[in-house]
């Protein structure tokens, strides 16, 4: 996963955080006003924070389990192919190095 995908990555996680973080602290500020709509609006937002702080940890777990598989499949294959592996990051040295010049 190349360093920009990365970090869009993180961010996404780190604003969707501070959006339920957010929403929790509504739900407590508007605790002692339960009455009519105003309590059923906190109801469900509350279910909505409970089930995306749900989704959220299972992406991230998921994320995580993905990047451990293809960090093995990597390793795998730079072991079992180190000629090819010195090959192929030599050419993206290379055309790295061409465009760089070209600025």
């Amino acid at each position: 996963m190349n360093e920009l995908t990365r970090d869009s990555r993180d961010r996404l996680v780190a604003d969707l955080k501070t959006v339920l973080a957010d929403a929790e602290e509504l739900l407590r500020l508007t605790a002692s006003d339960a009455t009519g709509k105003l309590g059923d609006v906190r109801e469900r937002l509350g279910e909505h924070v409970d089930a995306a702080r749900e989704r959220l940890g299972d992406a991230e777990a998921l994320l995580r389990a993905r990047t451990k598989e293809a960090a093995k499949a990597t390793d795998e294959y730079v072991r079992e192919n180190p000629w090819q592996s010195i090959g192929i990051a030599a050419g993206a040295a290379f055309l790295l190095g061409l465009l760089a010049g070209r600025r």
